[in-house]
């Protein structure tokens, strides 16, 4: 294919591996033909006739090693990962070290993945001991490993073979996909992402991966394998995409495409990682914050401000004594980290325009005070220019019309008031 300026060559290496660890208390008990063996019937092809393959082939290897021979596994961070104290416990009881690994060529599928993940499942199995995917330091309870590779139709869910880690610094979060490499391509990153959003960019970062994956794979086609893949400098990611990515193909509605522009940022130290970078589209006005918000606000469609609104009055108002009757409850439920993984609390409340109220919304980064909420604009106001998306505001607990819970794939539960708008029905309390 012809690279001109709209396209980002991106280099493909030439062969991938995978490596899958279960840790054991003495010597496996159960040969891994015979553990592998015991998943026919459980895992659907083509996967349990590739695992047999390969297994059988020089394209993986498996073996006991005493565990004393591998350099230790940072608890701390596989905690961080999501270990269990139960996991924890059995890696330091384990005195050796099944090391399941398979090597293939970029593309789809991947089978060295899906290979590799299913035989140490299978292992791990029949230990009644667990799998430790080293890629994504990550432990994986046998049942889980097996319900992550491909169903009957070939479908898997994306969150289940990358993670999506972030930090912070002065300029915002820094956001990093850690499992595409799996598949060959170069991990993602954004940086300067508002504090707000941490779970909404997490969830556009899972789509955006999806979609160039996509790109990625169709690149990698072909009978030979390039040495690089042609990537289009603008992406577009959609709700589809989220959705997809999270497993829930037809729990969400179309939206609109979303704009980021990619652009290649190499490591300089020969063991860093390089990546691809996703930014906003040339020409943006503004901070690069206020572009991931209204991004945000694009693909979770379903919260948008609205003013004056003229519906049935005892509607509205039932709407409205729903969502207030609601505040302590949701409020406990924020500070004791309850509202959910990937969970956004939204709240409504008035500003004061010549013509009446406009009512608009804003993501909570902190509610300590019972009677003030700390957050950030969803929106631009058309009645306040100092109220645009991004920005910090401080809204007054007595002045909350209604609030929301935002999930990857839309509103999961409030948003009283915004049914009555598009519904002009009263929502059930």
């Amino acid at each position: 294919m012809l690279i001109t300026d709209d396209f980002l060559p991106v280099p493909v290496p030439e062969s991938l591996t995978a490596t899958y660890l279960v840790p054991m208390a003495g010597l496996p008990r159960v040969g891994t033909a015979s553990a592998v063996a015991a998943l026919e019937g459980r895992l659907p092809e083509p996967v349990y006739g590739l695992a047999r393959q390969m297994l059988d082939s020089p394209l993986m290897s498996v073996d006991t090693r005493p565990i004393r021979e591998f350099p230790e596994l940072p608890p701390d961070l596989l905690a961080a990962f999501g270990a269990g104290e139960a996991q924890l416990s059995r890696l330091a009881a384990a005195t050796h070290l099944v090391v399941v690994q398979a090597q293939y060529r970029p593309g789809w599928p991947p089978a060295h993945e899906w290979a590799a993940r299913a035989v140490a499942a299978a292992v791990a199995e029949s230990a009644d001991s667990d799998v430790v995917d080293v890629f994504g330091l990550q432990f994986l309870d046998p049942a889980a490993a097996l319900r992550s590779l491909p169903d009957e139709q070939g479908r898997v869910r994306l969150v289940d073979w990358i993670l999506v880690p972030y930090s912070s610094d002065a300029e915002g979060l820094w956001f990093t996909t850690k499992g595409l490499r799996r598949f060959g391509l170069l991990e993602l990153q954004t940086q300067g992402v508002p504090d707000h959003l941490t779970r909404a960019w997490g969830a556009v970062m899972t789509g955006a991966a999806r979609r160039l994956l996509r790109d990625w794979t169709d690149g990698l086609g072909g009978e030979e394998v390039p040495a690089f893949v042609p990537l289009p400098v603008l992406a577009t990611v959609t709700g589809h995409d989220i959705a997809v990515a999270y497993g829930n193909p037809d729990q969400h509605g179309a939206t609109a495409p979303v704009l980021l522009r990619l652009e290649l940022d190499p490591a300089t130290d020969p063991e860093a990682d390089s990546f691809l970078s996703l930014l906003p589209p040339p020409g943006h006005p503004g901070p690069v914050g206020q572009y991931y918000a209204a991004a945000c606000a694009t693909l979770f469609a379903g919260i948008q401000p609205d003013v004056r609104y003229s519906r049935p009055r005892d509607a509205m108002s039932k709407a409205i004594a729903t969502a207030r009757a609601g505040l302590d409850d949701v409020r406990s439920r924020l500070l004791a980290d309850a509202l959910g993984a990937e969970t956004q609390l939204v709240v409504k409340y008035p500003l004061p325009g010549d013509e009446g109220p406009e009512y608009v919304w804003a993501g909570v980064t902190s509610w300590d005070d019972p009677e003030r909420i700390t957050g950030a604009s969803v929106s631009d106001a058309a009645t306040d220019p100092t109220v645009r998306i991004g920005a910090p505001v401080v809204v007054a607990v007595t002045d909350v019309v209604d609030w929301a819970l935002l999930g990857p794939d839309g509103v999961v539960e409030g948003g009283w008031t915004q049914a009555v708008l598009d519904s002009g029905r009263p929502p059930t309390p």
